[in-house]
C-alpha cells in the first residue's frame, strides 16, 4: 500500500485476533493526516493498543495493510519499559547506535533532542532520578533524535499525575506544530482532547466515528452519561 502526500499513517481493513473465536479487530480502517496531532479513543477491550502496536509493526495482522512515514517512534504507557541505559544522554544516544554517527553529530543529536522536549541539563541525570513525566519526554526525545517522522503513543499520561499529564500532551501538541511530526495518542481522558487536530472512536475492533475531537468529546460524555442512567 502506498501513501499519498497528505497522509503519513494508514490502516485499511485491519483484522487480528489472538484466538480464531476471539477477534481483537475486525476490517479496521484509519488516515492520519501528515503533520497532525490525533486520538485515538475507546472503551478498555476496544482494541487501541492493539491497533497501535499493529501500526509500529510489533505485531502482525491477521489481514489487512499498514503504511507509515519512516522512521516510526512507539512511546509506550511505561517508560520503564523502554528506557534500558543508566542516564538520559546515554539512553537517547543507544537508540542513534545502528547509524553510526560521528561522535560530533551524535552528540548534537542528544542535545538537540533535549532541547525539543525542554530537558536541555538532564543529558548526565540518572534516569532512576527522573519524574514519570521526565521519563515519557525522554523516551520522545529518543524519538526525536532518530528523526522519526511519526510518534506513537500508547496512553503515555496514563501513569502520571493531572499536572504532568497536560505538560506531556501539551508538549506533544507542540512537536507536532513545529516539527512537522504526525501523531497519533491513544487515550481514554476527554480532557486531553482539547490538544488534538481529531479524533478516532474505536469500538468492538472497529473505527466506527472520526473528525471534529470535540463532537467527539459530546458523543462519548452522552454514552457515558446514558450508561449511569441505565444502571
Amino acid at each position: 500500500m502506498t501513501l499519498n502526500d497528505a497522509t503519513a499513517i494508514q490502516a485499511k481493513d485491519l483484522c487480528f485476533s489472538w484466538t480464531e473465536n476471539k477477534p481483537i479487530l475486525n476490517a479496521c480502517t484509519l488516515e492520519v493526516p501528515k503533520g497532525e496531532f490525533w486520538m485515538l479513543l475507546g472503551t478498555n477491550g476496544s482494541g487501541k493498543s492493539t491497533l497501535l502496536r499493529l501500526l509500529a509493526g510489533l505485531l502482525k495482522p491477521t489481514s489487512g495493510t499498514v503504511a507509515l512515514h519512516s522512521p516510526v517512534g512507539f512511546v509506550f504507557q511505561n517508560p520503564d519499559h523502554q528506557l534500558v541505559m543508566p542516564t538520559v544522554g546515554a539512553d537517547i544516544a543507544f537508540g542513534l547506535v545502528e547509524e553510526a554517527l560521528p561522535t560530533l553529530m551524535l552528540r548534537l543529536r542528544v542535545e538537540e533532542a533535549l532541547s525539543a522536549v525542554n530537558l536541555e541539563s538532564f543529558q548526565r541525570r540518572p534516569i532512576y532520578a527522573l519524574s514519570g513525566g521526565q521519563k515519557q519526554r525522554v523516551a520522545i526525545a529518543g524519538a526525536i533524535a532518530r528523526h522519526c517522522e511519526v510518534l506513537l503513543l500508547d496512553e503515555p499520561t496514563a501513569l502520571l499525575d493531572p499536572d504532568s499529564q497536560l505538560d506531556l500532551v501539551a508538549q506533544v501538541q507542540a512537536l507536532v506544530k513545529h516539527r512537522g511530526i504526525t501523531a497519533l495518542w491513544v487515550t481514554h481522558r476527554l480532557e486531553e482532547l482539547e490538544y488534538c487536530d481529531g479524533a478516532f472512536l474505536l469500538e468492538q475492533g472497529q473505527v466506527v466515528d472520526r473528525g471534529n475531537p470535540q463532537r467527539l468529546k459530546q458523543r462519548l460524555m452522552q454514552s457515558e452519561e446514558s450508561s449511569l442512567t441505565q444502571e
